[in-house]
């Protein structure tokens, strides 16, 4: 029986998972123009089988496809096999990665898309495409339609035309992309809500609480501030949802706590939790506050120590204005959350450092690690060439035998050659921006300078004529162009 239940269960999944991805249209060279054409709005994925980053991308593609094919007007979602059938397509549009994602319209390509890669994501950057960036409202039902969406919503109400509304038209064009406007000058809509000439932040009925208003206007003194900060500020109210694909509206102090955020199946459930954290919200406002569902940030628990996040009450992580770590060790509860957030805010925690343990550091390389980064690298008060790696990376791989041949040809003069494994230590990364392995950043003596991203060779000689060039002072074995001195052997 059990057996049998799996079975009808796996053949469901199956059958979604099919039927989302017919959803999905697949082109070659032959039909390209012609059924792009008959599309006003499309997003084109191009892509190759083997490439990583498509398999994972295909499953939210095919999601989102099936979510807009029903939207008025449609928006089409497309793929092409740039190692097959759509070879000469992909030639003809420039695409030299994968996936590579373009928007057309009506068959002719529109922009470059530079939008999330997840389904949600996807279809709200998508939907913002499609027609003005603001929405008429002609009667109060269509207001009271637009602004029941289950998703923030800004109205521009207008008796007659002002600078107002001049200001409200470009603040819509510059942030179609992330926020749904909509605008009204009709009597019967004025005199339902009371505005002449005003913009007002609508929440959905899932966000709004007893610790803010449901709805926010905007006073017009663009001089105070302007039309797209009021947006930015209010958008996300004292405590927003945080998905993957709005990470970066949350500034630091960052306060989040993790649990099953489930909108859909759960809402009761998610605000039971979320109210208790506006509760604190309400009350210390310099921090920013949010949720996140924990199955989606488990990388970013992850990085805080948390391996699994255990029962139903919330975890609680957080970051100070300078990006350390915290995490709330004491269980979920408001006073218990209080007290974390005034202690972070105050500097009174001791921060969570991702860390190895300390090496003993007696070879050419030192090797630094989340404990021990700051006191070698950061406050050494030495020059340092560091190499961020990742073990798994070939060409980290590489370029090893190359470094420990560089610190030992370096180990008599007055530069640290250190490297650090960024996969499992934590470092300051506002001044060393890792975003690819192998990255390498040169590390003045003089703290006063900011730290450098090297971008030259990787061959020995090529270390040692920068090294060479950068120091602080001239190395003993070398001259300013990487010139071994006499008596120096050659490289």
């Amino acid at each position: 029986m059990f057996g049998s239940l799996k079975f009808v269960l796996l053949l469901g999944i199956i059958y979604l998972c099919k039927a989302a991805e017919e959803d999905v249209l697949d082109l070659t060279d032959s039909d390209f123009s012609a059924v792009l054409s008959q599309h006003d709005t499309a997003l084109v994925m191009f892509y190759a089988p083997w490439c990583g980053h498509c398999k994972r991308l295909k499953p939210e593609y095919a999601v989102a496809a099936g979510l807009l094919k029903t939207d008025d007007p449609p928006v089409a979602l497309a793929k092409v096999d740039c190692t097959e059938g759509g070879k000469s397509t992909c030639e003809q549009f420039s695409v030299s990665g994968y996936p590579t994602l373009k928007i057309f319209r009506k068959g002719e390509l529109s922009s470059e898309y530079n939008g999330p890669r997840e389904s949600n994501g996807i279809v709200k950057y998508m939907r913002a495409q499609v027609g003005p960036s603001s929405k008429e409202l002609l009667t109060v039902a269509d207001f009271e339609a637009f602004t029941s969406k289950d998703e923030v919503v800004v109205v521009g109400f207008f008796e007659k035309e002002s600078d107002l509304k001049g200001e409200f038209l470009k603040t819509a064009d510059k942030l179609r992309e992330e926020v749904t406007f909509a605008h009204s000058s009709a009597n019967e809509v004025l005199e339902k809500t009371g505005y002449k000439n005003n913009v007002v932040l609508y929440r959905p009925k899932r966000l709004q609480n007893k610790f803010e208003d449901s709805s926010v206007a905007f006073d017009g003194d663009t001089e105070k501030v302007s039309l797209k900060a009021f947006i930015k500020e209010n958008y996300h109210g004292l405590v927003g949802v945080r998905q993957k694909d709005n990470i970066h509206d949350f500034s630091n102090p960052l306060i989040v706590a993790y649990y099953d955020v489930d909108y859909t199946k759960n809402p009761k459930g998610t605000n039971y939790w979320r109210n208790r954290v506006l509760k604190v919200a309400k009350e210390q406002t310099e921090a920013t506050f949010a949720v996140s569902d924990k199955d989606d940030f488990t990388h970013e628990l992850n990085e805080f120590g948390i391996d699994f996040a255990k029962g139903d009450k919330p975890v609680v992580a957080g970051r100070d204005a300078d990006g350390n770590k915290f995490v709330m060790s004491a269980e979920f509860s408001i006073e218990n959350l209080l007290t974390f957030t005034k202690d972070l805010l105050d500097g009174k925690l001791e921060p969570f450092v991702k860390s190895e343990a300390i090496p003993e550091n007696d070879g050419p390389v030192k090797v630094a690690v989340g404990k021990n980064f700051k006191e070698l690298v950061t406050d050494s008060n030495r020059d340092a060439l560091i190499e961020f790696y990742a073990p798994w990376c070939g060409h980290c791989q590489k370029l090893a035998p190359v470094w420990e041949e560089l610190g030992e040809k370096l180990k008599d003069e007055e530069v640290d050659i250190i490297k650090i494994d960024a996969t499992a230590n934590d470092w300051p990364k506002s001044q060393f921006d890792v975003s690819g392995f192998p990255t390498i950043f040169w590390k003045p003596k003089d703290s006063s300078k900011k730290p450098q991203r090297y971008n030259g060779g990787r061959a020995l000689e090529d270390f040692i004529k920068y090294v060479s060039e950068q120091a602080t002072s001239e190395l003993k074995g070398w001259d300013r162009k990487g010139n071994a001195k006499q008596g120096k052997e050659e490289l």
